[in-house]
C-alpha cells in the first residue's frame, strides 16, 4: 500500500506534502487543514498512523485519506456564510474544517447512521472547541449532527449550498442527492467509482465533472424490516443567532483587528518575514492505485490537459534553496494565542472574559 503523498512527521508536514502535490491549492483550505490536527480524531493507540496519506477505520469510526478530504474541500469551493450538509458525517473531522471556512453565519449539518460515531464526533468537537488554540483564529460554524440514514431525509427539508456524501452513491440515488442542492449549489460524491462534482446551474440544469477515481463502500440501504415504515430524518432547523452571541462575535472581531494593527505597528507597517527553512526533495508522480484500506481505494487523478504537461516521475523542488540552519534553529517558537492574552488582560469581569473565550480550558 502507498499514499498519494509522503507521510509527515506532524500535521503541518502532512499539509506541506499535500500542497506540494497540488491536492491543497487554495489558502482557505490550507488554513482549515492546519487548524485541526488530524491525530486528534484518532483513537490513542492508532495515532502513529495519523499523518500518513491513508484511510483509517476502527469499528464504525472511519476517516478517509487526507488526499481525498483535500480534493473534496477544494471541489466544494467553500465560502463564508454558505450552508453545508455532510452525508455520512463520521468523526466530524471534515465538518469541523468546513465550519472554520463557513464562519459564524453559515449552516453546518451532518447526518450519520451510527449513534456511537455521533457520540465520538461530539466528543472530538468539544475537545477542539475547549482546547485548541487554532479555534481562536477563526469564527466557527459549529456542526450539528443527527442520527439516521441519509437516504431517508425528510422531503420538506431545506436545500443546501454545498453537499458532500462520504459513501459510494448508486446511480439510482443520483437524482435524490441532486435535489438536496439549491440552484448554484455544489454536490461532491463518489458516483460510479469516481469522485464527482455536480453543480446545479438551474432548476433542471447540471454540470458534472469527474475528479478522482475512487472506491468507497456503498451507501447502506434503508431497512424497514421491523416496522415496514420509513424513518424520516429531520435535519436541524436553521437557527437565528441570539443578540448575545452576535455581540460576542463582534467583540472578538474588533479585538482581532486591534491585535493585527498592533502587530503592524511593531513591525514598522509590515510584518517580518517568517523564518525560512530548507525544504527537502519531494517526489511527485502520477499514481495508479495508491490506497487500499477496508473497502476504500484511492486510485488516480482523472486525466486533464495540465496532467500531460506535468507527469514527471521525479522532480526537484524548483524554488531556490535556502541557507542551511542548525537543527536547533529549525524549531519555531511555540505559537502565542494573542486573542486569549488580550481578552484576559481586559478590565472585565471574569465571567465575561470566559464568555468571550467560549469558556475554553486552555
Amino acid at each position: 500500500m502507498g499514499g498519494a503523498v509522503s507521510a509527515g512527521e506532524d500535521n503541518d508536514e502532512l499539509i506541506d506534502n499535500l500542497k506540494e502535490a497540488q491536492y491543497i491549492r487554495t489558502e482557505l483550505v490550507e488554513q482549515a487543514f492546519r487548524a485541526i490536527d488530524r491525530a486528534d480524531y484518532y483513537l490513542e493507540e492508532f495515532k502513529d498512523n495519523a499523518y500518513k496519506d491513508l484511510a483509517w477505520k476502527h469499528g464504525n469510526i472511519h476517516l478517509s485519506a487526507p488526499c481525498i478530504y483535500s480534493e473534496v474541500m477544494e471541489a466544494l469551493d467553500l465560502q463564508p456564510g454558505l450552508s453545508f450538509l455532510n452525508l455520512g458525517s463520521g468523526t466530524g473531522y471534515l465538518s469541523s474544517m468546513v465550519g472554520l471556512i463557513l464562519g459564524p453565519f453559515g449552516v453546518n449539518h451532518g447526518v450519520e447512521l451510527h449513534s456511537d460515531v455521533i457520540e465520538y464526533a461530539k466528543q472530538k468537537l468539544d475537545f477542539f472547541i475547549k482546547t485548541s488554540d487554532s479555534f481562536d483564529k477563526f469564527e466557527f460554524c459549529e456542526p450539528s449532527f443527527v442520527i439516521g440514514n441519509c437516504l431517508e431525509i425528510s422531503p420538506d427539508c431545506t436545500q443546501y449550498d454545498r453537499v458532500y456524501c462520504g459513501a459510494g452513491v448508486q446511480k439510482e440515488h443520483e437524482d435524490y442527492m441532486k435535489n438536496l442542492l439549491k440552484v448554484g449549489g455544489i454536490l461532491v460524491m463518489p458516483l460510479e467509482e469516481k469522485l464527482t462534482k455536480i453543480t446545479r446551474t438551474g432548476p433542471s440544469a447540471w454540470e458534472t465533472k469527474k475528479i478522482l477515481a475512487v472506491s468507497f463502500a456503498p451507501l447502506i440501504q434503508p431497512n424497514h424490516a421491523d416496522s415496514g415504515k420509513s424513518r424520516l430524518v429531520h435535519l436541524p432547523p436553521v437557527a437565528v443567532r441570539s443578540l448575545q452571541d452576535l455581540a460576542r462575535i463582534a467583540i472578538r472581531g474588533t479585538i482581532k483587528k486591534i491585535i493585527h494593527q498592533e502587530a503592524l505597528g511593531r513591525a514598522g507597517n509590515g510584518l517580518k518575514n517568517p523564518p525560512r527553512f530548507k525544504r527537502r526533495r519531494v517526489r511527485r508522480r502520477r499514481m495508479e492505485t495508491i490506497v487500499f484500506l477496508d473497502k476504500e481505494v484511492f486510485a488516480s487523478r482523472i486525466s486533464s490537459p495540465s496532467d500531460d504537461n506535468n507527469n514527471c516521475e521525479d522532480l526537484e523542488d524548483e524554488r531556490p534553496e535556502e541557507e542551511e540552519t542548525k537543527p536547533s534553529e529549525l524549531k519555531p517558537d511555540p505559537p502565542v494565542n494573542f486573542l486569549r492574552e488580550k481578552v484576559l488582560s481586559l478590565p472585565l469581569p471574569d465571567p465575561l472574559k470566559y464568555y468571550l473565550l467560549y469558556y475554553r480550558e486552555k
